[in-house]
């Protein structure tokens, strides 16, 4: 299984959203939230070049935002074990 991790914050529709369509694909997930779980400089190390939040890993890919998200979903037919 890969694991999903959603860099959040607070405040953040597209991270609500995001959460939203993992949970209805019933894809697991783990979030960590800027100021709570790791700083800005946390998430440019993690992420370098994110501008926005959320910012979603899966595996060692970083994917991007929510539309980014939901293009991976639709391209490669993942589902939270594989692709399907």
């Amino acid at each position: 299984m890969m694991e999903v991790l959603v860099l959040t914050k607070d405040a953040c529709p597209y991270c609500d959203q995001a959460k939203a369509l993992l949970t209805r694909l019933q894809i697991k997930f783990k979030t960590r939230k800027l100021g709570e779980d790791l700083t800005r400089e946390q998430v440019f190390e993690m992420c370098p070049g994110a501008r926005t939040f959320p910012q979603i890993i899966i595996g060692t890919n970083v994917i991007g935002g929510y539309d980014e998200l939901t293009t991976y979903i639709e391209t490669t037919g993942f589902n939270g074990t594989g692709w399907g």
